[in-house]
């Protein structure tokens, strides 16, 4: 089951509607976030709503709500949503679109930016493939780098991203690893990559194409905690094919192992001791930082 916020109400979210003339449909003029809650909170809540906000200004974009506005918005859906279902967990699209203009690409037109939330439930990897590993291929299909589009702004354009999904789909993959116009790992069509060797844990930065996930830095955190060195640094397919083990991260998929990529074994297989650690470091803060009241936050530039 699916919820929407709208224009300050909640409704099934197939009941919702979206002017055609939105410049967020017609050519994907708009910012997003995804979030998930737990206990009813979503976690990391100030990072997200931060990232979407300079997100929107990179685009010049206004924001149509304050973070105090869209926090009580969340809150309103959040709400709904486990009265409706008994579940106070699951994943939330919140997009914020160009809103309503003439046609032709001039944002001039668009006078007043559109805002909806969708609450519902997203696996995008299943338990088998959380247990066995994924499978990964390297796509033909490039993320574009900063200097056609900066990948720290997440927009409502995911071509690329999907063409390179369909690559994985069409090869029997369970996802597809993106490189940049160099030929460097940037990062899958919906998750970032890690690779461990050692006690070295290793992720493209964002000049290489690569999101500053949410997730990312979490996962960033915990391995530090946990003794390892952390670099953001170039890598290309030789370390991907030479790594002891490569694990993915997202808000929607969690954190995947990897088994297999390009046909290759990943390092000596599985188990995986460090993303076996780090897999419950990173759930231990995910529990405790939704167990306890959000802190008061605020985000500059609102």
């Amino acid at each position: 089951m699916e919820l929407c916020w709208i224009n300050g109400a909640v409704l099934p979210a197939e009941q919702a509607t979206v002017n055609v003339l939105d410049h967020g449909v017609l050519y994907g003029d708009g910012v997003f976030e995804g979030l998930r809650f737990r206990h009813g909170q979503v976690f990391r809540l100030g990072a997200l709503l931060a990232r979407l906000s300079r997100s929107a200004r990179a685009i010049g974009l206004r924001l149509p709500m304050s973070q105090a506005q869209m926090t009580q918005a969340l809150d309103q859906l959040i709400g709904a949503y486990t009265e409706a279902t008994g579940q106070d967990h699951g994943y939330i699209r919140l997009v914020l679109t160009r809103g309503v203009g003439k046609l032709g690409i001039d944002p001039a037109s668009c006078p007043v930016p559109g805002l909806f939330m969708i609450a519902g439930e997203l696996s995008i990897m299943n338990p088998r493939i959380r247990e066995e590993g994924a499978v990964l291929i390297t796509a033909s299909t490039r993320k574009l780098g900063p200097a056609g589009l900066d990948p720290r702004i997440k927009s409502l354009n995911y071509l690329s991203n999907i063409m390179a999904r369909m690559e994985a789909t069409a090869a029997g993959a369970d996802e597809a690893v993106m490189l940049n116009s160099a030929g460097n790992v940037a990062e899958g069509t919906v998750v970032n990559i890690f690779i461990v060797n050692g006690a070295v844990l290793s992720t493209p930065p964002p000049d290489e194409g690569a999101l500053e996930g949410i997730t990312r830095g979490a996962v960033m955190e915990v391995a530090r905690r946990l003794g390892m060195e952390v670099l953001q640094k170039r890598l290309a397919p030789y370390d991907m094919y030479t790594a002891d083990e490569i694990f993915l991260t997202g808000t929607g998929a969690g954190l995947v192992p990897v088994r297999r990529i390009d046909g290759r074994d990943v390092g000596r297989g599985a188990p995986w001791p460090v993303f076996a650690a780090i897999s419950q470091g990173f759930e231990d803060l995910v529990e405790q930082e939704t167990s306890r009241p959000a802190p008061a936050e605020t985000i500059q530039g609102d």
